[in-house]
């Protein structure tokens, strides 16, 4: 072992803003989660045992999935089959942002809808790549209608697979938006825009895709932030 350690580079100010804002967007979401009530069944099953699915999983695909869970670890594909999505989406680690917007806009039972889902969730990185913190507390803590908008530009009606959404080629979300969707990879693409990055979650009546990009028409202010810094 070397005598003395030579110290490595200082964080800039790019990177300290960025943790600022990780912290600020995690107090957002602990606020919103004790507003909303955070005892709920998914929240329950994380201190204690792992879900069961309730039918044989259907494989997921795509670059991000080998970091998610898998096999028998809860919130693997095989444990959230037959789940409520809104349960669902809050087993999957990198949705904690869309999830807390599903709780702040009362959405959960449109996500049970009869007739089945198609939910196209971005990752918490895009989100952050998205909005501000102060935009995006906001949409959680006070803007809810716009929140729910911008939701359902996330939303298609029937449980479709990432396979049928490209053979389809098009497809309109619940705000009334078409989006065109073309293959990529083992996924799909969606209005040139967003890419499924883990495509196919079984939930009760829904498919869930996990994509990289937020979709919808609202300013994109994450710049602001570092501006400000």
């Amino acid at each position: 072992m070397p005598d003395t350690l030579v110290p490595g580079p200082r964080p800039g100010p790019a990177s300290r803003a960025a943790r600022r804002r990780r912290a600020a967007t995690g107090a957002a979401l602990a606020l919103l989660l004790a507003v909303t009530g955070c005892g709920g069944p998914a929240e329950e099953e994380r201190a204690g045992a792992q879900p069961t699915g309730s039918a044989a999983p259907g494989a997921v695909a795509g670059p991000l999935c080998d970091a998610l869970p898998s096999g028998a670890e809860p919130g693997s594909p095989a444990s959230l089959v037959g789940r409520p999505p809104a349960e669902a989406l809050a087993w999957i680690p990198v949705l904690t942002m869309f999830e807390a917007a599903v709780r702040a806009t009362g959405m959960a039972e449109e996500l049970a809808a009869a007739g089945g889902l198609t939910i196209l969730a971005p990752t918490d990185d895009a989100f952050r790549a998205t909005f501000s913190t102060a935009n995006l507390d906001r949409l959680l803590l006070s803007d809810t209608e716009t929140l729910r908008r911008l939701l359902r530009e996330h939303l298609v009606d029937g449980a479709r697979s990432a396979a049928e959404l490209v053979a389809a080629g098009s497809v309109t979300t619940r705000a009334g938006t078409t989006l065109t969707v073309t293959a990529a990879g083992s996924g799909a693409r969606l209005a040139d825009k967003a890419v499924t990055v883990c495509a196919d979650y079984r939930a009760a009546g829904a498919r869930v895709h996990v994509i990289d990009k937020v979709l919808g028409d609202l300013p994109h202010t994450a710049d602001e932030e570092d501006q400000h810094h």
